[in-house]
């Protein structure tokens, strides 16, 4: 594909999906709608309607639209995986519709799988957003703390952060005093303070005791727990972390918390926007598959 080429590429997870339209190496349109994979049953349809809006072009479709709720099961490719390996692992569903393939790693028996987020990450490499060697976390329902190697995906860890505080709020103990706005508060401080002690559940039941005992306002309550869940997930990565900057593929409201936690080990965090990382891993796709 020549620079000046067309094409339609979606971001596609489970509940949401973005879609660009790139004319001439750029974003010439962009949609967010929440056309989810899990919403859809008529994925040949859906792209049918997208080119109608956007085009009749050539599409590359990335993350969920890919796994076992999408439209077809792609296998995953092994890191160390670099552009060229995506590429070579797009699972085509007619000359002019591929799917980005995801990718999996796995050491000492644990594994770990990624889908769409290996757009990103390759993304702001090749768009020289972080450097080749780094670690870059994107924050999320299921946080991925991934190390990039000679601009490659090495390696990378998954955390339920961004889930596991949706249970507590939907359908915990906790629940009644997690109702207010998440902010970058005292509370949430003292709660990355908590948090990176890593005694996640009794830390989170102390949220319980100081409500009950009138230690700790309930508007407060949540951001503490914000705190307390994203001070573990940074604590965890920090360990054995080479990097003195850590890179944070995210929109501004959770790449500051992000970046508030990493802060308080030490280190420096730098605050990348995904969409554009996106944008340019998928155009980098697209140049060799299209």
């Amino acid at each position: 594909m020549s620079g000046s080429a067309s094409f339609i590429a979606v971001d596609w997870g489970t509940t949401n999906r973005r879609i660009f339209r790139f004319d001439g190496g750029a974003v010439a349109h962009t949609e967010h709608d929440d056309r989810g994979a899990a919403s859809v049953t008529d994925f040949a349809g859906e792209v049918a309607a997208i080119r109608e809006r956007f085009g009749d072009l050539p599409m590359l479709l990335a993350g969920m639209v890919g796994s076992t709720v999408g439209w077809r099961v792609v296998p995953y490719v092994a890191a160390l995986a670099g552009v060229d390996d995506l590429v070579a692992g797009l699972g085509w569903i007619d000359d002019r519709t591929a799917i980005v393939p995801g990718v999996s790693c796995s050491k000492n028996g644990r594994g770990d799988v990624m889908r769409g987020e290996e757009v990103q990450l390759l993304g702001a490499v090749a768009g020289w957003m972080v450097p080749p060697d780094a670690l870059l976390a994107q924050p999320g329902t299921h946080c991925k703390w991934a190390t990039m190697t000679g601009g490659r995906i090495a390696g990378f860890t998954t955390a339920m952060t961004g889930e596991l505080f949706a249970l507590l709020r939907g359908h915990s103990l906790l629940a009644g005093s997690l109702t207010a706005d998440v902010t970058d508060s005292e509370a949430f401080r003292e709660g990355l303070a908590e948090g990176a002690r890593r005694d996640l559940a009794a830390s989170l039941f102390g949220i319980r005791a100081a409500s009950v005992l009138g230690l700790r306002d309930d508007a407060d309550a949540a951001s503490f727990a914000s705190g307390v869940l994203i001070g573990a997930d940074v604590a965890a990565r920090m360990d054995d972390c080479a990097f003195e900057q850590v890179h944070i593929l995210a929109d501004a409201a959770l790449g500051d918390l992000y970046a508030a936690a990493v802060a308080a080990t030490g280190r420096e965090p730098v605050i990348v926007d995904s969409h554009s990382a996106f944008a340019r891993g998928i155009l980098a796709i697209g140049d060799k598959a299209l």
